[in-house]
This record gives C-alpha cells, structure tokens and sequence, in this order.
C-alpha cells in the first residue's frame, strides 16, 4: 500500500501546497520523520543529499505556524550562505503557493549581505528565520533579533556545520533559546563529536537513517588510470568523448581546483570555478552564471556535493578521488536525480585503489576505460593484474614444495633446484590450463 501525504494528518492549506508542489508521495525520511516531529518530538535524520529531508522539516514547520503570533517561530541553520539561500527560496515558494503573503513572514539571515539594512527589516520580527549561524548570532548578539520565542530549530546539513566549524556558533544560538525547543537535526554522517553535541541538546529523540544509495541504477561509473599523464590532459579527451549538457570536475582542495581551472581554460573548455576561498560575491555570481548554463564545465571542491545545489548535472568527472567513501557518494550524488541518467568519470591512481575496493565491497560496480583520441577504449580492471601475480606466485610457492632437496650440498645446486621448480611450474601452468578447458 501506498502511502500518501494525506495520511501524515495536514490541514488542507499544507495538502493545498503539497498539491501545487507536485509531489506524489513521501519519501521513505519524510515518511519517517513527519508523524514525530507534528507531535512536537525533537529528531535526528540521516540520509543522503536529494532524499527530500528539506521538506521533511519545512512541511511539519508551515503546519504548526500561528500566524497571529507576530515573533520568531522557527529558527533554520545551514552551513553555507547557498544552502540557507536555497531552503528560503523553498519558504519563500510554499507562501506564495500558500497564498499567506499577508500573514506568514520569513527572512533571510547570512553573511555578504549589507548587516545595518538586514537590522532595519528586522524591526518587525519575523515568524521563520533561515539563515547561516554566525549571522544570526552576530543579530541576537546585537539585541537586533530575540529566538527565545521559538518552539522549533532546525540544524541541516550538521556534518559539514562541524566541518566548517560553526557548530560553536549553533551552540550559542541554542543557549539563548527554550530548554524545550524542538530540535530537528539533519545530517548526511553523525561523527563522534556530533554525539557529544547531542547529548547535550536531545533528550531521547527520535532518530532515523535513511540506507545510503549507493548510487541509483541510472548511473555509470566510469574509472581511467591516470599512469603518469596530466589530469588535465585526461579531462580534454574525455570533454571530447562525452558532450554534458553540465558536468562538475571535482579536486581534492582549493589549490587542486585553480590549477585544473586555468589548464582546462588553457585548453578552450568552457569552464568555471566555485569554492570556498571564492569571496561571497564572487561566489553569488558564478552561482548565477552557472545557473544560468553560461558554462558546460564546473571545477569544484567539495563544497558543490554538499554546500551548493547544482540543478541538471549530467556528469561528474573526479579529477582526484576523495579519500572517503561518504565523499564519492556525495560527488556522484550530484548527477543521475529524480530519474535522469548520469555518468560519474573517476581518474585514480595505485593509492586510490583501496576506497575503490571498498566501494566495490560495498555493491557499486565500476567499468574500466581508456580515452585516446577523443575515444573510449575498454581496460583492464585495476585487480586484474593483481589476480595474475597472486595466481603466479602460488604455482611457484606449490613449484618449491616438489622440489627435491638434496641431502648432500654440491656446487651448482641451487641452479639444479631452480631449474627443477621451472620444470614443475610448467608442468602445474599446463595442468591449470587444460583443467580450464
């Protein structure tokens, strides 16, 4: 049986929105963590990126908002300014579609903004606040802004909030909040010393994991042995095979990303760059123009699988393979959404063949390539040799047993031997082999 949304108990203004949303069903986390949090009960949900865990929180907010009361009923807090931008936008869309443009009121609250002009549209408080934590701090700090008044606070994306550094700052923010504020906490991995965060803040919440997809069967994963070629190089070649309608190359750090960048621009591609180094504005315009389908190519970090949600990713080429498997998912999740196909393209080298194992253990299969000439060429998978020297070595180990040793040494005796395990070795390869046939 299928579930439905009007099963989740919504008043029918949010069933209206839904409606007006297009959205069929709840995902299996909206499933999960909807009926808890409508009963007012604090919720810690783990799931990957484009599960629906946005709406999973927003839905259950819009449901129990008092619009007479004219203060702060929802505190929102991401990462980056992209990803607050991102969930106001949803806030902004479910009161339009809503029609409650007169009485629901939100801001947005983040850093690169003008901070006097931000105070002065905060005169009258708003119900839903969304926005990064500093910020908002910066304003409850300043008198300019008072959460005491709200009843829920959502922390997403609270993995990379620890990562980023600025869960000190949710930490302020929480302080200055109700003892018994409702907490929905969302994030993609709990670390250690996210347990500790807590146990400080929770008391026996609900807590969900979504299995972590390791990829939908829409995608391709690609793998091409760098062997002492320029990654670059590798990445025209592949520009020349594939025609993405828009592809993210992503690097293991900053530094990475500017090399790749200025090689691929060197080379014609039409090619931008988004990080974290990127100064706020910098990063709102190239946002903008990637928007906007000014670039076919993308150099990233790996802020764009989980800080920015890049919208019609056909491929995501690993210029440099992450060290942890969390991350791989992370970057190939940008691509093949809602359905669509993707091809995810993964240049590596001897020291990445241990996550690839594991990613391998794990379900996910790779097929090995080669591009020349604007070409795919099929190759031969990185254990494949690795299965012919272990197969070797075992003859020869089994070769020595058979060898007789002499009881008496005479000069010349090691070459007897060796010539007598060469013979035997030949002997078992030729048995190995008729065995197979």
């Amino acid at each position: 049986m299928n579930t439905t949304f009007k099963s989740l108990t919504f008043n029918p203004t949010t069933l209206e929105v839904i409606d007006k949303l297009h959205f069929q069903q709840p995902t299996e986390i909206q499933l999960k963590v909807i009926p808890a949090i409508l009963k007012g009960k604090s919720v810690i949900g783990q799931s990957h990126t484009g599960s629906g865990k946005t709406h999973s929180f927003l839905l259950p907010i819009f449901e129990q908002l008092n619009e007479k009361e004219k203060q702060v009923q929802s505190v929102i807090t991401a990462p980056t300014r992209e990803l607050a931008t991102q969930i106001f936008d949803e806030v902004k869309k479910i009161i339009k579609l809503a029609g409650k443009e007169q009485d629901w009121s939100a801001k947005l609250l983040v850093g690169g903004t003008d901070k006097q002009k931000m105070v002065d549209k905060l005169k009258e408080a708003p119900q839903i606040v969304v926005g990064t934590p500093g910020r908002i701090l910066d304003l409850v700090k300043d008198e300019a802004l008072s959460i005491y008044s709200a009843n829920s606070f959502v922390i997403d994306e609270a993995d990379l909030m620890l990562d980023l550094g600025f869960i000190d700052d949710v930490d302020q923010l929480l302080v200055r909040c109700k003892k018994d504020i409702q907490l929905m906490v969302f994030s993609a991995t709990i670390p250690q010393r996210l347990e500790h965060f807590f146990k400080k803040y929770l008391e026996n919440p609900l807590h969900v994991k979504i299995a972590n997809e390791l990829s939908p069967e829409t995608m391709e994963h690609r793998l091409i042995a760098v062997k002492h070629r320029e990654e670059d190089e590798i990445i025209f070649q592949i520009s020349k095979a594939i025609n993405p309608y828009l592809a993210i190359i992503f690097t293991n750090g900053k530094e990475n990303a500017n090399t790749l960048h200025e090689k691929l621009l060197d080379k014609g591609l039409n090619v931008g760059i988004i990080h974290g180094g990127l100064p706020p504005r910098e990063r709102k315009r190239v946002l903008k123009e990637i928007q906007s389908l000014k670039y076919q190519y993308i150099v990233a970090t790996d802020l764009a699988s989980r800080g920015i949600d890049i919208k019609g990713v056909s491929h995501v080429i690993n210029a440099q393979l992450p060290k942890e498997e969390e991350f791989y998912i992370h970057r190939v999740g940008r691509t093949a959404r809602a359905g669509m196909e993707g091809t995810a393209v993964s240049l590596y080298r001897e020291d990445d063949l241990k996550l690839i194992e594991k990613l391998e253990q794990k379900g996910l299969e790779f097929i090995f390539y080669d591009v020349r000439n604007g070409e795919w060429k099929d190759a031969k998978s990185w254990n494949e040799r690795n299965l012919r020297l272990k197969t070797t070595t075992d003859v020869e180990k089994e070769a020595w047993k058979q060898v007789r040793k002499p009881k008496k040494v005479k000069p010349g005796y090691k070459k007897k031997m060796k010539q007598q395990q060469e013979s035997i070795k030949r002997k078992l390869n030729k048995k190995s082999k008729n065995h197979k046939r």
